[in-house]
């Protein structure tokens, strides 16, 4: 069974962009949330959220099940998807 994935990335970032297609080249099903895109209330939510599991609030971040991968690191996501059965 396919771990759930959470792409945060913004909408003019290479890295996010580059992780967006890597996850789309392995036909992964995954939520992308453009941070960037957010207002008000879900915005600060998000970064809220964003900081707790990523302190840097950096982009992209992948949170892959349990594992979250900061940055577009391909080994790194290879690793949490198969540790997550993906």
């Amino acid at each position: 069974m396919e771990p759930p994935i959470t792409l945060y990335a913004l909408q003019h970032c290479a890295h996010c962009k580059r992780a967006k297609q890597y996850l789309e080249n392995r036909n992964l099903r995954f939520k992308t949330v453009s941070v960037d895109m957010l207002s008000g209330a879900e915005r600060n939510d998000t970064l809220r959220h964003l900081r707790r599991i990523n302190p840097g609030a950096s982009f992209p971040t992948l949170v892959i099940g349990d594992t979250v991968v900061i940055g577009f690191q391909k080994e790194k996501i290879e690793e949490a998807l198969t540790r997550q059965g993906g």
